[in-house]
């Protein structure tokens, strides 16, 4: 496992970074000699803006938390395996031995899948011929620095290590790229001027910026006649009031009215989609 202390040089004309400042650092095309278009006034100013970001952005504001860490011990079980793959959501997990502070590498779902199959069957289990290496970063380095590090060496994961050695957080390949192109959309995205969308009976995924007296309408029921409202207005907002702080991607956070709220994406700072499940759901998952 490679601390990393210093920038490394890009490798030549093929590194993510070079071509990605290669778009914006020439306005004329040498083979045709032909004046190209500037990009529009806002896509310019986004890019440029977040080529900043790689210079003066630090691990440390990017990163997961540690206590929000999805992560496995070394001697865990194979079906305890599955299930934390399934509550998470997550492809890597890093691996630890005897505490978080002692991390080992990482283990990704499709080694699993490929030795013992989705359903997890297969020959018999050991973990330690599935763990991966893992990258260790400083809190204090900028994002551009680790960015590279990560496309030259082929990993998407770090773990922040402070001063002392112990672990402080994580980040990943997505959440750097992020700060420099804006949010990559997955499956779980929806337009961005649609609040929600239902995907079955009482079921919604729902931006966290959802206006809540809206999304209550849609739902057909009430989510601040038993708690303190205090001034709510977004699904995000009533969400956080509930935990009491920025819950982790794939928590679930219950409502005195039997909904749930599952985390479907988030970040350090913020809550940006959730799944909603109304009470009424598990009426129809009983009669089916």
């Amino acid at each position: 496992m490679e601390q990393i202390d210093s920038l490394t040089e890009p490798q030549k004309g093929s590194g993510f970074l070079t071509r990605f400042w290669s778009g914006f650092s020439s306005n004329t095309s040498e083979e045709t000699e032909q004046p190209v278009l500037d990009p529009a006034p806002a896509e310019a100013e986004r890019a440029r803006l977040g080529m900043l970001n790689l210079r003066h952005m630090r691990v440390d504001d990017v990163m997961v938390p540690k206590a929000d860490i999805v992560a496995v011990s070394a001697d865990i079980k194979k079906d305890d395996l599955v299930a934390k793959f399934r509550e998470s959501g997550n492809t890597r997990l890093p691996v630890f031995k005897g505490t978080l502070d002692t991390p080992i590498g990482l283990v990704h779902l499709k080694d699993f899948a490929l030795t013992h199959g989705f359903n997890g069957n297969g020959g018999r289990f050991n973990l330690s011929k599935m763990i991966r290496p893992l990258l260790f970063a400083p809190p204090s380095m900028p994002i551009g620095v680790l960015l590279q590090k990560m496309q030259s060496d082929r990993m998407h994961m770090a773990l922040v290590i402070d001063e002392y050695g112990g672990v402080d957080g994580l980040v990943t390949l997505e959440d750097l790229v992020e700060q420099v192109i804006g949010e990559i959309e997955d499956e779980h995205d929806i337009e961005e001027d649609v609040f929600w969308t239902k995907t079955g009976p009482g079921a919604f995924i729902a931006q966290a910026k959802a206006p809540l007296d809206e999304f209550e309408h849609a739902a057909g029921m009430s989510f601040t006649d038993d708690v303190d409202d205090e001034e709510i207005d977004t699904l995000g907002g009533l969400v956080f009031l509930l935990s009491g702080r920025v819950p982790a991607r794939g928590e679930m956070i219950p409502h005195p009215s039997g909904a749930e709220f599952e985390i479907i994406d988030a970040d350090p700072r913020r809550i940006k989609r959730v799944r909603v499940r109304l009470p009424q759901a598990a009426q129809f998952d009983d009669a089916s």
